[in-house]
């Protein structure tokens, strides 16, 4: 099976819809700014009834903009889980101030709590663990939390290539799991191979993780568009694999889609349902419409927008 899946988008589009992988899109969740949220005339037109929309938090962004956001996606009837970025945060009062703007004007009471991608912290915060040590997520009755997984590691927590942070890291979530009273998740970086991904998500169970996980997939998008934001957020083996492609002129200007690389996953979750990656998580990188459409096209029932 090809790593990454070029091909005709038209020849996509007639292709029978594999139920393993409509049983595995069950429920996806879909991740968008603010600025690319405007682009969306309806979500409703794109996205299923009930999608999770994960509402990206990027240093500069005021915090009005992305209540804003929030409360407009609310309002089409779809679950808002914002970012909480530990480094751009400065202090607990601010905290608290976001989850009640959150709360108070968007309905919301889940949210994605992360370290961000700022090397130096604004103030207090560092980590999402100390996010959630503060306790207002728990006192606002926030009723889900996810947390940050990476299947290749992350280099700005472990710049020696190891995993040992990130792995005491996730212990530390696990045991928090277990004194909240909120469901948690491990939303993951995008990756593009299938067997790396099962290989990770087995050793979370080997070594006790039992935190659910949504599996960050990329997004149809051009291949140099992929390589930018591998770039930009660190994904190592996964690059390397897209700088390969790229070498390779006739495929250059091709689309990627995630096809093969979920239809693996799908075809391993169905044959072993105990397997802990629960959900899709889609960072779409070619656009919040492709994304949407390529769901459609290969997610069946699981993916058929609200006005459909």
């Amino acid at each position: 099976m090809a790593l990454l899946n070029f091909k005709k988008r038209d020849a996509a589009e007639k292709a029978p819809v594999n139920p393993t992988v409509e049983a595995f899109l069950q429920g996806y969740s879909i991740e968008v700014m603010p600025r690319t949220a405007e682009k969306v005339e309806d979500f409703r037109a794109l996205l299923p009834e009930g999608t999770r929309v994960y509402i990206a938090h990027i240093e500069g962004t005021p915090i009005e903009d992305m209540v804003k956001t929030a409360k407009r996606i609310a309002d089409e009837g779809y679950p808002v889980m914002p970012h909480f970025p530990a480094r751009i945060i400065k202090d607990a009062a601010t905290l608290e101030n976001w989850i009640s703007m959150y709360n108070g004007e968007a309905g919301v009471d889940q949210a994605l709590l992360l370290a961000g991608g700022v090397t130096n912290p604004h103030g207090d915060f560092d980590s999402s663990m100390q996010l959630l040590e503060t306790g207002l997520f728990d006192k606002a009755g926030f009723k889900r939390l996810h947390v940050a997984g990476h299947p290749e590691g992350n280099k700005d927590i472990d710049p020696d290539g190891s995993t040992k942070n990130v792995d005491d890291a996730l212990r530390w979530k696990q045991k928090f799991s277990e004194t909240t009273d909120a469901e948690m998740a491990l939303a993951t970086q995008f990756a593009f191979e299938a067997k790396p991904i099962i290989k990770w998500a087995d050793s979370l169970k080997d070594a006790g993780i039992d935190i659910p996980v949504h599996i960050g997939i990329a997004g149809p998008a051009k291949l140099q568009t992929l390589i930018k934001f591998a770039i930009a957020c660190g994904v190592g083996p996964s690059l390397k694999v897209l700088q390969k492609r790229a070498m390779d002129v006739s495929k250059l200007l091709l689309p990627y889609e995630p096809t093969d690389v979920i239809t693996e996953l799908a075809n391993h979750k169905a044959a072993n349902p105990d397997f802990n990656i629960t959900k899709v998580h889609f960072f779409p990188l070619g656009g919040i419409k492709t994304n949407a459409n390529w769901a459609i096209n290969n997610g069946g029932a699981s993916a058929q927008p609200v006005n459909s």
